[in-house]
């Protein structure tokens, strides 16, 4: 068998490299394939394995996603978490709206631009170092799976497969460890849930469900964006 020099190259290209050839051998291998080749004829390398990559490509496809979801704050002064519900629109090309129904009515509007509150019949923008500004622009890259704008503040651990995974986020500035211990998101085509444990023991969790990605932006949600 010719040896395989693995590089500077990827890892996993290298891993693959020698799947193939220790594979190819077993293929012609004479009189019968050791229990080895078998193990290597019944197993895909490595490198199949679902990434980050794979992560970010499949959550940035929809065009538009519309959906419910639930909000639980959990805050150890409470014997119970204070929960709200609403609506949410996120557009790929435009950005979030989030439509707070219960126990208030009130609309945000996250985009690159920053963070705005439906007033009436417009939109004001809040401060950049508002109260939950960084949470809010932390959900629009998530769900929009931009995992290279996480990876600037996170250390992040994906597990699973496309159809059900959990992406683990792990803060690295001093910073960003006084407000979250860690963040852990799941789903499948599309995120379903969001923890975040924060540094001193409060936890919020976000549920979304009813996610549909065939419906395009009404005529109000166009306006809403472009206000």
């Amino acid at each position: 068998m010719n040896a395989i020099i693995c590089g500077s190259g990827l890892a996993r290209d290298c891993i693959t490299a020698v799947w193939r050839k220790l594979r190819s051998a077993c293929i012609a291998s004479k009189p019968a394939p050791t229990l080895v080749c078998v193990l290597l004829l019944g197993f895909t390398p490595l490198a199949h394995a679902f990434d980050l990559q794979q992560l970010s490509d499949q959550l940035a496809k929809p065009q538009v996603i519309h959906g419910d979801f639930i909000q639980e704050k959990h805050l150890r002064a409470l014997p119970k978490p204070l929960t709200s519900t609403g609506t949410f629109v996120l557009a790929r090309d435009h950005g979030l709206l989030w439509r707070l129904k219960t126990p208030l009515q009130q609309d945000y509007r996250i985009t690159a631009q920053g963070i705005a509150r439906r007033d009436g019949t417009s939109w004001q923008m809040l401060p950049g170092k508002s109260a939950g500004a960084e949470q809010n622009r932390l959900f629009l890259a998530v769900l929009q799976g931009d995992s290279s704008g996480l990876q600037r503040d996170f250390d992040l651990q994906l597990q699973g497969t496309p159809d059900h995974w959990t992406l683990t986020l792990t803060p690295r500035s001093l910073l960003l460890k006084q407000v979250f211990k860690q963040i852990n998101i799941e789903g499948g085509e599309l995120v379903q849930r969001i923890e975040l444990q924060e540094a001193q023991g409060d936890s919020t969790q976000l549920k979304m469900h009813n996610s549909v990605s065939n419906q395009p932006l009404s005529e109000a949600e166009q306006h809403d964006f472009a206000q």
